[in-house]
């Protein structure tokens, strides 16, 4: 027996679905999800966590920027069944309103947000970037492969080229991540 489609071409596929289990925010999940939703949707529809924002759904605007297994993505595309047993933390994972995260803080100690739309991606972005600077992970503008890489203001707005945010809080985020990595990029 066949479940008719809207369309004249046939019968519908059946929706598939897969047993998945993450830690998110470092507490363990076990979902049934359809295998075509994306982490951002497990994360906000299924798991409630909407700190992560769906701003493009394309990929070009980073506001769902989450850290997986300690490298940042675009939740929105990536699919879900895609990290099985995976760690995974958002905004609410990296501090609490009475226990910020250092650049929580510093974003708002310089004024790193406008509308705030963006900030939840430009911070869990800017966390993993200063990690893989740390881990000497090369960019475009880096200069010598061979050398560790170093915090300078190119540097930083490479490796943030991905999160945009519409109301131009750049250089307030720069000096945010300039603090919290231990002084003004060059």
């Amino acid at each position: 027996m066949c479940k008719q489609s809207s369309s004249a071409t046939g019968c519908l596929s059946p929706v598939e679905t897969a047993h998945l289990k993450f830690t998110v925010n470092g507490e363990r999940y076990e979902l049934d999800l359809d295998t075509r939703t994306t982490l951002l949707d497990a994360l906000r529809e299924h798991l409630h966590l909407t700190g992560s924002k769906k701003g493009c759904d394309h990929g070009q605007c980073g506001a769902c920027t989450t850290i997986v297994n300690g490298r940042r993505i675009n939740a929105c595309l990536t699919l879900a069944v895609m990290h099985q047993d995976a760690d995974i933390t958002t905004i609410e994972g990296l501090g609490t309103p009475d226990d910020l995260h250092p650049m929580q803080a510093a974003f708002v100690k310089h004024d790193g947000f406008q509308c705030g739309y963006c900030t939840s991606g430009q911070i869990c972005s800017s966390v993993a970037m200063l990690k893989e600077i740390e881990a000497g992970i090369p960019s475009h503008v880096t200069d010598d492969l061979l050398a560790p890489s170093s915090l300078t203001a190119d540097e930083v707005r490479e490796r943030m080229s991905g999160n945009i945010c519409r109301c131009g809080a750049y250089s307030n985020i720069l000096a945010a991540i300039g603090d919290v990595a231990g002084g003004e990029q060059k």
